[in-house]
C-alpha cells in the first residue's frame, strides 16, 4: 500500500490533469458549452477536495477494506468525469 502523501499526491496529479482537460476544452475547442465546463470544473475540484480528505481520514478497524473502498470510488468518478468531458461538445 501507498503512504498517505504518495496517494494524495496521485489524487492531486490526476485531478489536475482532468481540471486541465476541461479547461482546455472550455477554452480552445469549438461549440463546447462554457457553463457546463465551469460547472464540470467545480466539480472536479471538490471531488479533490473529498478524496484528500478522505484518505486523511482512514477507519482504525479496516484499513485494507477502506483503501479497496477508495480505489472504486476513485476510479469510478474518474470514468464519470472522463465522461462529463467528452460530453461537453
Amino acid at each position: 500500500m501507498a503512504s498517505r502523501r504518495n496517494l494524495k499526491k496521485n489524487v492531486n496529479y490526476i485531478t489536475g490533469e482532468l481540471f486541465a482537460e476541461c479547461l482546455v476544452n472550455s477554452a480552445y475547442v469549438p461549440g463546447t458549452d462554457k457553463e457546463k465546463a465551469d460547472k464540470l470544473m467545480c466539480d472536479i475540484l471538490k471531488f479533490q477536495n473529498e478524496f484528500v480528505s478522505r484518505i486523511s481520514h482512514t477507519e482504525p478497524g479496516n484499513v485494507k477494506g477502506f483503501y479497496k473502498k477508495f480505489r472504486s470510488d476513485f476510479n469510478a468518478k474518474v470514468n464519470e468525469i472522463i465522461d462529463a468531458i467528452a460530453k461537453l461538445n
